[in-house]
């Protein structure tokens, strides 16, 4: 297992916790601070999805005028473990 604890930037979420398995599924992801409901309905999608496939399909997304999200700040946080 792999955890990340990554510090959000430009976001309404401050923090996020990721937990992967040695298979690089991720098992667990809790967001502190941003929209309550919809970061449920986030970690609820990603959770037992591969890392790679989640940045695949959230990486760039925007909100609103902001050049980031919660979900490309997820992205973020799981290609940190990469580097």
């Amino acid at each position: 297992m792999h955890q990340i604890e990554y510090t959000t930037e430009g976001t309404c979420s401050k923090h996020i916790s990721v937990t992967i398995d040695d298979n690089d599924t991720i098992q667990h992801v809790t967001f502190i601070g941003g929209c309550n409901g919809n970061l449920q309905g986030i970690c609820r999608l990603v959770t037992g999805q591969k890392v790679q496939d989640i940045i695949r399909k959230l990486e760039g997304i925007r909100c609103g005028a902001k050049p980031t999200s919660c979900p490309d700040q997820l992205c973020q946080a799981l290609k940190s473990r990469q580097q």
